[in-house]
């Protein structure tokens, strides 16, 4: 299991709900692999050379081979994420910019054939997030977050991809007790992962 974790504060709500998952993965007996995008001081904009050769396999993996070999390895991606404006964080949404590359992600779409994924090794996606808004907010503007990577990520993994969502609505005003419920909830929902 790969968890992308992103989160600027070491101290905040989200980094219990990592540790609440993590602990539930641990119960489960899965090897673990953590991407901590803020805390390994990753980049997210892509520079001008990198997107020049964004196209080049292999030369391509370069500036994010580390990321490539973590996604070769898993067979299953966990996120865990605040939801800031309806949507992945700006450094998440760098991350998937940058690492999930054509040749290893997926292949480019031809005249005559749509794009191919090639993660076909990795079988589940799981979410768990934070949401300030309510969940009819939340629908009304339709979880562009949710969308990115329950469905677009999905099209380029296992064609038998599942994949779940937990959030955490009205995050900002919910009680101390539903926190720690959520919290609860997270652990005992990444046990249950197989």
């Amino acid at each position: 299991m790969l968890v992308v974790y992103c989160h600027p504060c070491a101290d905040s709500f989200v980094a219990a709900v990592k540790d609440a998952a993590l602990s539930g993965l641990a119960k489960a007996g899965h090897a673990v692999r953590i991407v901590d995008l803020y805390g390994d001081g990753f980049e997210p904009a892509m520079s001008a050379e990198e997107r020049r050769r964004y196209h080049d396999a292999g030369v391509n993996e370069a500036p994010v081979a580390d990321h490539v070999a973590h996604l070769k390895w898993a067979e299953a991606l966990l996120f865990i994420y605040p939801t800031w404006w309806y949507n992945l964080p700006a450094m998440l949404k760098g991350w998937l910019d940058r690492a999930f590359v054509p040749h290893v992600a997926f292949v480019m779409p031809t005249a005559t054939q749509g794009i191919r994924g090639n993660l076909r090794n990795i079988r589940r996606i799981d979410v768990v997030t934070t949401c300030g808004a309510s969940w009819h907010v939340s629908k009304l503007m339709g979880e562009p977050g949710r969308r990115t990577l329950t469905r677009g990520l999905r099209a380029i993994c296992h064609p038998f991809c599942r994949t779940s969502y937990t959030a955490l609505y009205k995050m900002d005003t919910v009680s101390p007790e539903r926190r720690t419920r959520y919290l609860a909830e997270v652990s005992a929902r990444c046990a249950r992962i197989r």
